[in-house]
């Protein structure tokens, strides 16, 4: 009786993963991953894009062509914001595109990538549910040499197909948590490892989408904590701008921080006292020149 008991209590929580897990991969194949307004002229390249009042242009744009100019789409004819790509396999540009992924015939972006994210979420559930649960019976079946040579093959093989599938799925869910965390998104993470590669290019090591922890988890699972783990609540924004006053005034600040070090930098380059200048009184040579020595 108490084993019975405890097999609809695990025969429940499945189920209840199962459910998740369902309604996330249902989501993230029908939820529209997001892309470029139609008929918006600050998004049109050329024609009547070229007499958009300059006030129109985004001033919060940090993704530029190296000649400075906005990058642009030449199969979609449109202007790109932030993070946006074009995908090939779906024939438009998708913003804050992740990858295609195959599994759900789907691209994953802005506006889906909380359902893939919980989709790994319940996969990684639902698989070690398997594992765990199963432990008990493959002792019983190995232990006991009454085992029909079928019930034995199925058991088995199950395990061995949950754990694999466990051991991947945990692999990749992992690599989006920790996409998550810095605040980058696959394709983004790509670009950085080629850029390494190129001695010419400068490459950031934080995200200028950073936003802090607390900041970058809610910009993928939403703004309220309590809907975090289940497939509803999307993380607010439109999925064309990411730099936030917080954002842009942390850059401003950093760039502040940058451009003083290297002023005072070239102030003590430029008072530093040629060799053979006698040291100031009191017999410790400090390197730089007083004032009254520089007015003499």
């Amino acid at each position: 009786e108490e084993m019975r008991q405890r097999g609809f209590i695990e025969l429940g929580a499945f189920l209840y993963l199962t459910l998740l897990f369902g309604i996330s991969y249902v989501r993230s194949i029908l939820t529209d991953p997001g892309s470029i307004p139609d008929e918006d002229p600050l998004w049109q390249y050329g024609g009547a894009a070229r007499s958009v009042d300059i006030d129109l242009v985004p001033m919060a744009l940090q993704e530029m062509k190296r000649t400075g100019e906005r990058r642009h789409c030449k199969w979609c004819g449109k202007y790109k914001p932030d993070r946006c790509h074009h995908c090939r396999v779906c024939k438009c540009c998708i913003l804050k595109m992740d990858h295609h992924c195959p599994w759900i015939y789907n691209c994953v972006g802005f506006a889906n990538y909380k359902y893939f994210f919980l989709l790994l979420l319940y996969s990684f559930g639902c698989t070690y549910f398997i594992v765990f649960t199963m432990c008990e019976s493959v002792s019983r079946i190995i232990a006991d040499a009454s085992t029909p040579f079928a019930t034995m093959f199925l058991v088995l093989f199950t395990v061995t197909l949950a754990t694999f599938l466990a051991v991947l799925i945990t692999a990749f869910w992992g690599f989006h948590i920790w996409l998550m965390i810095v605040a980058k998104t696959t394709i983004e993470f790509c670009e950085k490892q080629t850029a390494k590669k190129e001695p010419e290019r400068r490459v950031a090591e934080t995200s200028v989408y950073h936003l802090g922890l607390s900041g970058n988890i809610r910009a993928v699972l939403g703004n309220n904590m309590l809907l975090w783990f289940f497939p509803c609540d999307p993380p607010s924004g439109d999925g064309l701008s990411f730099m936030s006053d917080e954002t842009r005034l942390t850059k401003d600040l950093e760039s502040g921080k940058g451009i003083r070090r290297r002023s005072h930098q070239r102030t003590q380059r430029t008072v530093r006292t040629p060799r053979g200048t006698p040291a100031p009184a009191g017999g410790m040579y400090t390197g730089y020149a007083s004032t009254s020595h520089r007015e003499r």
